[in-house]
């Protein structure tokens, strides 16, 4: 799945400088004084600042103009199949509606009128109108498999959003901004709406936030959060804006409200690591980063990065190692089997090799990627005879 469709829920940078005026010294780290209730009703990021109210943002709002596109788009479609398929035409397949990818998140109506947007984007304006057309359309959450940097440093986690379709009779569709690119084996779940807000609200807050607004970030990671108190990413993005501002009380107090949520997420823990390295508290540091190693070491997409390094390093029995244990705990992806085809036959034994060649071919779910594990079965296999 490309980059571009990934929804940016967060941001996992270690450590965002920022400017603050001097003041008297606020709370100290671990005295737990801040709690996560005081974050939203008692920041000092609110204290004198004109906050807007997002509260009344419809992320779901139908125009006159988009009511008449979709009278046109489904004319003479009798059931809500039909409907469908003329709407994925009509927004898909059309080339007069010419939706273009881009970072910003906007609601339905936004989305219609620029032709532009994210998968969230494209998610609201389609949830909209298949429920217009009397569709049974939800949100539905694709968890994509965290990426790292080759130094296993540095890693971004991500929630892509999609459309999951009802049709009746047991008949589902998944429509999504980039179906090509689809991967039907990621792990998805539907959810309510309130969570899709808080979705819109966390991405407009880092949107001002990166933008330098940060009122407007404030206010829309606060709305964020009171849409669904347990949507850890808000939390997260909260604890880097109050961090950057100064406030690292506030920061730990976001952060470990994140860790309340999801005790294994890394990202508040690297950077709570982060924030206690700044304050000196080495000791407390250092035991968040071994949390956060232990915890990726038991990641299969982390032994999968660091069984590619293996190979580039030529050390491919520890990238068998690695991606045997990668398969145990996820079966069902290809690309584990062709690294670990790639490391048997850099190993010397091309039979193995042919085995699991084999085997990525089989449970690859796009096309393209069997086809191109199947040309190189066909090499690996070419390769054994002639050897």
């Amino acid at each position: 799945m490309r980059p571009t469709i990934l929804l940016l829920t967060l941001i996992a940078a270690a450590a965002v400088a920022g400017c603050a005026a001097p003041g008297k010294p606020g709370p100290e780290l671990g005295s737990g004084q801040i709690t996560a209730e005081m974050i939203i009703n008692e920041s000092p990021l609110a204290a004198g600042a004109d906050l807007q109210d997002p509260s009344k943002v419809d992320i779901l709002e139908m125009t006159p103009e988009m009511v008449a596109f979709l009278e046109n788009a489904i004319s003479g479609a009798r059931n809500r199949y039909a409907r469908m398929k003329r709407l994925i035409y009509a927004i898909m397949g059309n080339d007069n509606f010419e939706l273009v990818y881009d970072d910003t998140t906007r609601t339905a109506r936004q989305t219609f009128e620029d032709r532009r947007g994210n998968c969230l984007s494209f998610t609201n304006m389609f949830v909209a109108m298949a429920r217009y057309l009397e569709i049974q359309a939800s949100y539905q959450e694709v968890d994509i498999p965290p990426d790292w940097s080759l130094a296993g440093e540095s890693f971004l986690f991500s929630q892509h959003v999609n459309v999951h379709v009802d049709l009746g009779s047991d008949e589902i569709r998944i429509v999504d901004f980039n179906m090509y690119d689809f991967n039907t084996t990621y792990e998805r779940r539907i959810v309510s709406d309130q969570r899709a807000r808080a979705h819109y609200f966390s991405n407009m807050g880092v949107e001002y936030m990166l933008a330098g607004d940060n009122g407007k970030a404030y206010a829309n990671f606060r709305q964020s959060i009171l849409e669904d108190d347990t949507f850890e990413p808000a939390w997260v993005n909260m604890g880097i804006l109050h961090r950057r501002e100064k406030h690292p009380a506030y920061a730990e107090a976001a952060y470990a409200r994140a860790l309340e949520i999801n005790q294994f997420d890394p990202v508040a823990m690297s950077n709570l690591a982060s924030l206690y390295d700044e304050a000196g508290l080495t000791e407390k540091a250092q035991q968040y980063r071994d949390w956060v190693q232990s915890h990726r070491m038991k990641n299969p997409y982390y032994r999968y990065y660091l069984a590619r390094d293996a190979v580039a390093e030529g050390d491919y029995q520890s990238a068998i190692d690695h991606l045997n244990y990668a398969i145990r705990q996820r079966e069902n992806e290809s690309r584990f089997y062709s690294l670990l085809s790639v490391s048997y036959l850099m190993n010397g034994d091309k039979k193995a090799a042919e085995r699991w060649m084999k085997k990525a071919e089989e449970v690859a779910t796009q096309e393209a990627d069997r086809q191109r594990y199947h040309h190189k079965l066909e090499w690996l296999m070419n390769q054994g005879r002639s050897g």
